[in-house]
């Protein structure tokens, strides 16, 4: 793969890499796109709800019960594993080349493959909190938790909650501080997997400043103008082809 071997060739003359990556990256884990997930219509409430929806804070507060189930039925996926792609990156921290990954997605498979310096935006569904007391529980927790679909504090009874960023929340103040630090200092950012057309996620790509900005996604992204780097084929094959080049 030529652009395998171009994306090598930076990586090997970079010292300071960060990876942005979306939904794209998980895919190949067998993840889907949360948006292809579009129009889910509930009998109960007797109307059609698109995923933002029902991923939403006020539909979690107003219907707990339709949420927590299209939660655990479309958006948690227990067999997953990372793939090449995560197993790249994670084998570039090692070699001291990739200093942060700054990710959108929600699954915790960048930690699974070994990444250790991971900025989620969005947060994990691998952490739980009550919504009451606050305290803490794992996905593990939850789901040996008998009372279902929603979920209860041992502690309080509270409903326990997943500790992600739902539509109409904001992002945390800290996590994007530190992601924005990590992108401002990198000589390289590889931006893959994302589409960047969710904000404010995607305009942290503008702080970006150093010399080489690598693009791999398979459709047009707004940072393919001045990208140094565009690729279009899958990011896990992509990204696993590079690290074996380097070696």
């Amino acid at each position: 793969m030529e652009k395998s071997a171009e994306l090598a060739k930076i990586i090997k003359e970079s010292d300071n890499i960060v990876f942005f990556g979306g939904a794209g990256m998980s895919t190949e884990s067998g993840i889907p796109d949360f948006r292809s997930a579009d129009g889910i219509y509930n009998q109960k409430l007797n109307r059609e709800f698109s995923p933002e929806e029902m991923v939403s804070h006020s539909f979690l507060i107003e219907h707990p019960r339709d949420f927590f189930e299209f939660l655990f039925a479309k958006m948690i996926f227990l067999d997953a594993k990372p793939n090449v792609g995560h197993k790249a990156l994670a084998k570039l921290e090692q070699l001291g080349k990739l200093k942060g990954v700054v990710t959108q997605n929600i699954d915790g498979l960048h930690q699974m493959a070994g990444s250790q310096r991971v900025h989620e935006l969005h947060g994990t569904l691998l952490r739980w909190y009550c919504m009451d007391c606050g305290k803490a529980y794992s996905l593990q927790d939850v789901l040996d938790n008998p009372e279902k679909p929603i979920p209860h504090c041992q502690e309080c009874g509270g409903i326990i909650r997943p500790d992600v960023v739902l539509y109409e929340e904001g992002l945390d103040n800290m996590v994007i501080a530190q992601a924005v630090n990590a992108i401002s200092k990198a000589d390289t950012l590889i931006v893959g997997g994302t589409s960047l057309a969710v904000y404010p996620a995607a305009g942290l790509v503008d702080y970006f400043h150093g010399k080489n900005l690598v693009v791999i996604n398979k459709t047009a992204t707004k940072a393919d103008l001045t990208a140094n780097l565009v690729i279009r084929e899958p990011i896990g094959q992509v990204l696993g082809e590079a690290v074996k080049v380097l070696d």
